[in-house]
């Protein structure tokens, strides 16, 4: 059997890192990988989380769902249910957190439907040798179904704004008529 090609996946010993950019650059990832951890985990296990971290630096950062009262109440006494205050405030800000992941789902959806559309386009220029001048002998069938649906997408749109315009243009010519009537 042939030897590996590539290192592949290896262990890394876990020590501090010397060079400090690095270690910085390390820490500022780590932090937002732990932060995305602690939200998925408030997010599918309905949980009070609170992460306390300092940088290299010594600037702290924080990350609590849904209080510091509501965490550090239940950190002191895990039983002991929370006042009605904090559970209204707790309640308010899991519905916006819920609203926020609703908005930030539909937003990633409409990026990936985005970027597929234009990897599609440009596929299709980089796959296209002529130009709409160019005789249609010279593409393949694939090119030329591509380009009926390019045809069919503009006529639709065109068909649309002529009705805009025509809806348009039709109740404002009609104001003028009847003062030229006057």
């Amino acid at each position: 059997m042939e030897g590996k090609k590539t290192a592949g996946r290896q262990k890394i010993p876990l020590e501090k890192i010397k060079k400090e950019a690095n270690r910085y650059a390390s820490f500022s990832k780590r932090r937002s990988g732990l932060y995305k951890k602690g939200s998925e985990l408030v997010r599918e296990c309905g949980v009070d989380l609170g992460i306390v971290l300092s940088s290299p630096t010594g600037k702290p950062y924080s990350f609590v769902h849904p209080t510091i009262d509501a965490v550090i109440d239940r950190f002191i006494n895990p039983t002991k249910e929370l006042d009605l205050d904090t559970q209204v405030v707790a309640a308010e800000i899991r519905n916006n957190v819920i609203q926020n992941n609703d908005r930030l789902n539909e937003f990633d959806a409409r990026e990936k439907a985005a970027k597929k559309k234009m990897r599609s386009i440009d596929q299709m220029n980089e796959t296209r040798t002529g130009g709409w001048w160019e005789p249609m002998h010279q593409f393949n069938a694939e090119d030329i179904t591509r380009f009926e649906d390019l045809l069919k997408t503009g006529e639709v749109f065109l068909n649309v704004q002529l009705k805009k315009l025509e809806n348009g243009t039709s109740s404002s010519l009609q104001s003028p008529l009847k003062d030229a009537d006057n």
